[in-house]
């Protein structure tokens, strides 16, 4: 199926690793010039390599600066921005008591004010050219509250609205906005020395390949996702396929929520 997606300029926040690098990976042999992103100068131009990406800014995108950073990059580079994914996010396991005013500030910078600064910027282009795609990576947590990761379960909510949001003020314009939730996915967040795997492992005495047995198993799919999995979904929403698609908040979680949303 042909995606519409040949020389589409597509910048990727958070991906150096998992999903984000996926997403970029896919979108880069569909002929798109993407932009990859990550802290680490390292880490990008790794990234870069690895997925043929047309171009890699290392900034920090918790920081409106490091917004400022990537997308006048892009734009000085390529001349605008038509797709936009929004993936950079932080999970962990705490309890709710635990987590400090300062932790919840670091997280909603993170896990959403990023996404809504990285929105405005792009916006005034796409919508004076009546074109652009945003794809919001949300979670289940967004849709059904984790009670282990309580202050990521409320910014991912908060990413469901912001998505809905600007689908119903800019759809007119021609700017299609929507967001993925995908379930636990076999990438670095769970998976990396002392990702989730390991804290849940911690928390509940049982060993890692337990934990990951049982947290795959509790999907009705039974195993975790993969993270080309979700990437391609993220690749669709970003497409000519799915021009009539906005505002929407597609699940991509082996039917970890149980209702239809």
């Amino acid at each position: 199926m042909e995606l519409g997606l040949q020389d589409r300029v597509c910048v990727v926040t958070g991906s150096t690793a998992g999903i984000g690098l996926e997403a970029a990976r896919i979108l880069s042999a569909e002929g798109a010039r993407v932009v990859v992103n990550g802290r680490g100068e390292e880490g990008v131009a790794k990234a870069v390599d690895e997925v043929g990406a047309a171009l890699g800014v290392a900034a920090d995108v918790s920081e409106a600066e490091g917004v400022e950073t990537l997308i006048s990059t892009t734009e000085d580079t390529f001349g605008r921005v038509d797709c936009l994914i929004n993936n950079v996010g932080y999970a962990r396991q705490v309890d709710f008591m635990a987590v400090t005013d300062e932790e919840w500030n670091s997280l909603w910078q993170l896990n959403v004010m990023s996404y809504i600064r990285t929105i405005r910027a792009v916006l005034p282009g796409m919508r004076e050219r009546g074109y652009g795609r945003i794809v919001n990576v949300s979670s289940t947590a967004g849709k059904r509250p984790s009670t282990g990761m309580p202050d990521y379960t409320v910014t991912k909510a908060a990413v469901l609205s912001l998505s809905r949001l600007v689908a119903d003020i800019y759809t007119k314009d021609g700017v299609l906005c929507n967001a993925v939730a995908p379930g636990p996915t076999a990438s670095p967040a769970w998976l990396a020395e002392g990702g989730l795997a390991d804290q849940l492992s911690v928390k509940s005495g049982k060993s890692r390949e337990e934990v990951l047995k049982g947290v795959g198993g509790g999907r009705p799919i039974g195993r975790l996702a993969e993270p080309e999995e979700i990437a391609a979904v993220i690749a669709f929403l970003c497409s000519d396929r799915a021009s009539y698609v906005t505002g929407a908040a597609w699940s991509a979680d082996g039917g970890t929520v149980p209702v239809i949303l």
